[in-house]
């Protein structure tokens, strides 16, 4: 998982960062050998310039892996290094933590075992590149079963400097032995991460009659920007933050879910329902996931 600020465009400026629960039962436990804050990847955009400060829709300046990165035309900054030893089997996983961009991933002459998207066990796949989106989440091992060296890590994202000259967009995987230095290895890939291949160990099925519209109850959420205000919104409303707490609004005595601030952006569900939520996906700007709080 990962946490970031709710409060603007905070997350993008650097408010945010990983958060593993560990399973002491999990299925795939057989898989690998280690699974430590080593072996946690998180992928950035960064802006050199602070979102309050930015244009509307900016471009990132750079890739940051595991809080470290170069930016075209810059220093060589030094890169995140992730260590490995011969012949272990490690379980990554690997959070996109990004603000706009989506990523592709990849370790130079390695695999990767994708055992888990989301929080979600999956039937285990070989690919050796991954696509990830904003807020998404994968589990991979990877065997370092190659020559002792350093290899490059690679993301690379859809939007701003892409590529990996001088470095940019790269971290470094090094085996013990390796010298202290940047790969020289060159990417090859070939078979990339299709979600369709996505099986789930575990697979409970939905609530309610296996049609559309079976559910009780069925919202469906239009989305669309508005270019006059730059602002997204939802069936035609904008979210805009409520200018009185929810409790202070109940206190005060608001007494249905209807009559919370901000107007317009409330559902209302009966309880032990089950609900069907359509998105079709036709708004502009970067992809990223939804999900519910608490």
């Amino acid at each position: 998982f990962w946490y970031h600020s709710h409060l603007s465009t905070q997350y993008c400026d650097g408010l945010r960062g990983p958060f593993v629960v560990y399973d002491p039962t999990d299925p795939h436990l057989s898989l690998y050998d280690i699974d430590n804050a080593d072996t946690v990847i998180t992928l950035e955009d960064w802006y050199h310039i602070v979102a309050p400060q930015n244009a509307a829709i900016p471009t990132p300046d750079s890739t940051l892996i595991n809080g470290k990165g170069r930016y075209a035309g810059g220093p060589t900054s030094p890169l995140a290094v992730i260590n490995v030893e011969s012949t272990k089997r490690y379980r990554f996983r690997l959070v996109s933590m990004s603000c706009d961009p989506n990523f592709t991933f990849s370790i130079d002459g390695h695999s990767l075992l994708v055992i888990e998207a989301d929080a979600v066990n999956i039937v285990p796949i070989t690919v050796d590149s991954i696509q990830i989106f904003a807020g998404q989440r994968y589990s991979f091992v990877l065997t370092a079963d190659q020559t002792p060296d350093n290899y490059w890590i690679r993301a690379n994202p859809n939007l701003g400097s892409t590529g990996f000259a001088g470095g940019i967009n790269s971290a470094i995987l090094r085996y013990v032995g390796a010298a202290d230095a940047d790969p020289t290895t060159t990417s090859s890939t070939s078979t990339p991460l299709l979600e369709t291949n996505l099986v789930p160990l575990e697979n409970p099925g939905a609530p309610g009659p296996a049609v559309p519209g079976g559910a009780d109850i069925n919202i469906n959420l239009a989305m669309a920007f508005d270019f006059t205000t730059f602002e997204l919104t939802i069936n035609g409303v904008p979210f805009h933050p409520p200018t009185a707490p929810v409790l202070l609004q109940i206190l005060s005595g608001a007494s249905s879910a209807a009559s919370l601030l901000p107007s317009g952006s409330i559902y209302e569900l009966a309880p032990n329902k089950v609900v069907e939520i359509s998105m079709p996906a036709l708004a502009v700007g970067g992809p990223h996931p939804f999900h519910l709080h608490g």
